[in-house]
């Protein structure tokens, strides 16, 4: 099966830059893939993207090393083993909130005898290889959002959670959820507090912790404190600030 270089990457002690995909369009996809990101999330939670368009960047991802993720839109057991069937090397669940949802998010991307996932890898096995029911326990990449005060509470047994490999935290929704403005970067000081110690008992529990960030900046702090898979922007983001840049030079 072919590697996950999320894992090659996290095992040397390294951190993943990771691109976002609002973009609902398989060129873009491709063309954000061909730039070097180690890895790129589909947001079918957030963005304007269905399941079709989702294979579609899928399959525009492949044409690169970059690791093609899913954020699904909940946790649900059923675009949970789609995405893993179209080839998704990894899936972000958001609102995990317990360690029953965090039990039932490893169940159900996991075949048994370790989860509940229903088999049948129509295109993972063309992205993965032949041998992909084999090794796909092993591979895929599994993160469970952590963005409310409830998970914060259950923040311990969440990750102790057996095959939870990795947390994602969401910085605007977790700072909502304790009464600070949405932010990326610049959070408010309990919001900045929930996430350090979030991170610190990921670490104890030998869980990968990733982070969303606005700005590149805000990234490798993250990164420097012992965040090993940093978001930097999405697609529409970009696109938007380079026209903005151009604009701003031809108005001035």
């Amino acid at each position: 099966m072919r590697p996950n270089a999320l894992r090659t990457l996290w095992r040397s002690g390294g951190a993943a830059v990771n691109g976002w995909l609002a973009i609902a369009n398989s060129f873009s996809a491709e063309t954000m893939a061909h730039q070097g990101w180690d890895s790129l999330t589909i947001d079918l939670q957030h963005g304007v993207v269905d399941y079709a368009a989702m294979v579609t960047m899928l399959q525009a991802i492949s044409t690169t090393p970059t690791v093609p993720v899913v954020r699904v839109p909940w946790l649900e057991p059923g675009i949970l083993m789609k995405a893993l069937d179209a080839g998704a090397y990894g899936v972000i669940c958001p609102m995990v909130n317990s360690r029953e949802e965090a039990q039932k998010l490893v169940a159900y991307t996991h075949y048994a005898p370790r989860g509940t996932r229903s088999f049948g890898p129509v295109r993972a096995t063309l992205y993965g290889g032949a041998d992909y029911p084999l090794h796909a326990n092993d591979t895929i990449v599994t993160f469970a959002m952590i963005e409310t005060a409830a998970a914060l509470d259950h923040l311990d047994e969440i990750l102790s959670v057996e095959g939870l490999d990795a947390i994602y935290i969401g910085p605007s929704d977790l700072s909502l959820a304790l009464g600070c403005a949405p932010a990326f970067d610049d959070l408010e000081p309990r919001a900045a507090e929930a996430v350090d110690h979030i991170l610190a008992r990921a670490k104890a529990h030998g869980v990968v912790a990733g982070i969303h960030n606005g700005s590149p900046e805000a990234a490798l702090a993250r990164i420097a404190k012992g965040f090993q898979f940093v978001t930097v922007s999405s697609d529409a983001r970009l696109m938007a600030a380079g026209a903005q840049q151009v604009m701003a030079a031809m108005r001035a």
